[in-house]
């Protein structure tokens, strides 16, 4: 009697066991079915402000306002062996100083994008393009009068090139282009100028393109993105490397408000002789103000 009580017992504990072990399995295999989407389409749009004012102020100081605006416009697409990325990023920034009026401080228009097919679990057969230039343009105001550095299209970088891209996930990759065409455009007040001989409006350079992208979580509420790009030409200057390295770095407050710090160093000796460096720290607003995902 005591022998079938147990053996009954035990048997509701097998399959008690049986079922859960049952759910368990069937609900990881609705975790590994879930489809992977095809298109992931985001765009954002953030406005950074600061502003400071003195009256009557004894230790001196000038009144000041300023304000940057960025978008960005992901676009992501992944099926199969083929992952392809491409980004706009657009910024546009001017202050004004007391006396001194209006003058910007960021002008960029960039559009990046990203071929591969996989090889392997992280490699992948690649194609880059870039096209960079600003749209207004710029002045050196150290000089009086001030010069004209730049204007829109004027000048405009266009680079494309296979490759090999290694990429970890979507935070992190490296891609090596050792065969890359760039094309240096200019009108013809900058003729001469920017690595382009003169009389002449483009200049063709093929070298060695090297382009890195990580972004990482530092704490809660904290994000930190790397953006690096290298470039060195073979038919010029063999052995100087253009470097363009970008650190941004945002605090999330709530949904919309964020604090951004943007650090940017060039070195261009085509550009410029000296180093090229650019900070931004302010509280900005932010919107995503497109989010699609397709299956």
């Amino acid at each position: 009697m005591l022998f079938l009580l147990f053996q009954k017992i035990h048997l509701k504990k097998i399959t008690i066991l049986l079922f859960l072990l049952f759910s368990v399995n069937l609900s990881a295999q609705k975790k590994d079915t879930l489809p992977i989407p095809k298109w992931k389409i985001q765009g954002r749009f953030a406005f950074i402000f600061n502003q400071s004012s003195f009256s009557n102020w004894a230790s001196g100081g000038q009144n000041t306002i300023a304000g940057n605006f960025n978008i960005n416009y992901d676009f992501n697409y992944k099926k199969g062996n083929v992952n392809w990325d491409s980004r706009i990023m657009s910024g546009y920034g001017i202050n004004h100083i007391s006396e001194k009026g209006f003058r910007k401080t960021d002008d960029r228009f960039e559009f990046n994008t990203l071929y591969g097919f996989k090889t392997s679990k992280y490699w992948f057969f690649s194609f880059i393009g870039n096209f960079k230039t600003q749209y207004t343009k710029g002045f050196d105001y150290k000089k009086d009068p001030k010069i004209l550095v730049s204007e829109f299209l004027s000048p405009a970088y266009l680079t494309f090139g296979p490759g090999m891209l290694w990429k970890k996930s979507d935070d992190l990759s490296l891609n090596i282009a050792p065969a890359t065409t760039r094309y240096t455009l200019v009108n013809d007040f900058f003729s001469g100028q920017f690595g382009v001989e003169e009389g002449k409006n483009t200049a063709f350079s093929l070298g060695f393109n090297l382009s890195g992208y990580y972004k990482t979580t530092l704490m809660e509420n904290i994000e930190m993105e790397n953006i690096l790009t290298m470039y060195s030409d073979y038919l010029a200057n063999i052995g100087n490397v253009d470097l363009d390295y970008q650190t941004n770095i945002r605090f999330k407050i709530n949904k919309h408000i964020k604090m951004h710090m943007t650090f940017h160093t060039i070195i261009d000796d085509n550009a410029s002789s000296r180093i090229q460096f650019r900070q931004l720290f302010g509280l900005g607003v932010n919107y995503r103000f497109h989010e699609k995902v397709t299956f």
